[in-house]
C-alpha cells in the first residue's frame, strides 16, 4: 500500500555520495543515511523519479528543483532530496552534470527497498529498467507526510517543484 497524508515515512535506509576523488573525478565511496534521524524535527521535499538519466527526468523532475531551490527554501524546506533506483554513484554523476550538487540531495536506493516500503515501487521489467519508483514528491514535516503526489504513467503534474511549491 502506498505511504499516506498523515502517515510516519518507515524506517530504511538511503545512499549517498556527496564527494568526488580529486585525481580522477568519479564519486567516492557512499554513504549509508538512515532516513528517520535525517527528518527529525525538519521540513524535507522529497521527490522520486524512475531513473537518473531518463528524459523528463533530466530534462524537467530534477532540474525544476534545481532552479528553485532558493523559493524552496523561503518556504521553509531544510533538504530537498531526489531518490531513484539506482546506484549512489550513479546520483552523484547525475547531480553533478545537472549542477544539483550543494541544492538537492542524491539518493541511491539501488535494491528499491525503500521506495517498495513507501510502496512506490514500479515494475518496468518489461521495459528493460527492472524495478524502479514510480515518479512522486511528497512534503514530509518531522517525518509524517503532509502531501503526496504520485504520477499516473505518462503525466507529469503532481511532483513538479510547482505543485510542491503551492502546497507549502
Amino acid at each position: 500500500m502506498t505511504i499516506q497524508v498523515g502517515e510516519h515515512l518507515p524506517e530504511g535506509v538511503l545512499m549517498e555520495s556527496a564527494e568526488f576523488d580529486a585525481a580522477n573525478g568519479c564519486p567516492m565511496p557512499p554513504q549509508k543515511l538512515d532516513v528517520l534521524p535525517l527528518l527529525k524535527g525538519r521540513k524535507v521535499v522529497i521527490f522520486g523519479v524512475p531513473g537518473a538519466f531518463t528524459p523528463l527526468c533530466s530534462a524537467q523532475h530534477l532540474p525544476g528543483y534545481v532552479k528553485h531551490f532558493d523559493e524552496l527554501k523561503a518556504k521553509g524546506v531544510d533538504e530537498i532530496w531526489c531518490v531513484a533506483v539506482n546506484d549512489a554513484f550513479v546520483m552523484a554523476a547525475w547531480g553533478r552534470e545537472q549542477k544539483a550538487i550543494g541544492k538537492v540531495r542524491m539518493m541511491g536506493d539501488g535494491s528499491a527497498e525503500y521506495v517498495t516500503k513507501l510502496g512506490l515501487n514500479r515494475d518496468l521489467t518489461g521495459g528493460g529498467m527492472g524495478m524502479r519508483s514510480f515518479r512522486y514528491a511528497m512534503i514530509v514535516d518531522d517525518g509524517v507526510v503532509k502531501y503526496i503526489g504520485v504520477e499516473a504513467s505518462g503525466k507529469f503534474e503532481v511532483s513538479n517543484v510547482e505543485t510542491i511549491l503551492a502546497k507549502l
